[in-house]
């Protein structure tokens, strides 16, 4: 499944931050219980209409974020490559 099947950006929701499909949960609201290192089975009693693959999805999202957000490390120096 897509990450669009799973969350979606819509300004009529939450003003437009990153929810999951059909609920008003907050993307960023299960990264932090995630960053934490809460227990999946938490977060998902704590949301019953999220899954496993919302928990994925939101991982996945956080990863594809990073690295479009991150800049390019630079080079590292010449003498490193001096044999």
């Amino acid at each position: 499944m897509a990450l669009q099947d799973l969350i979606i950006r819509d300004p009529r929701i939450c003003s437009g931050q990153p929810t999951f499909r059909g609920t008003r949960v907050l993307l960023r609201t299960v990264l932090g219980y995630l960053s934490t290192g809460e227990r999946i089975e938490t977060i998902l009693s704590e949301f019953p209409s999220l899954t496993e693959d919302h928990l994925r999805a939101a991982i996945a999202f956080a990863a594809s974020s990073a690295s479009e957000d991150l800049p390019t490390p630079p080079l590292p120096p010449k003498e490193i490559y001096a044999a």
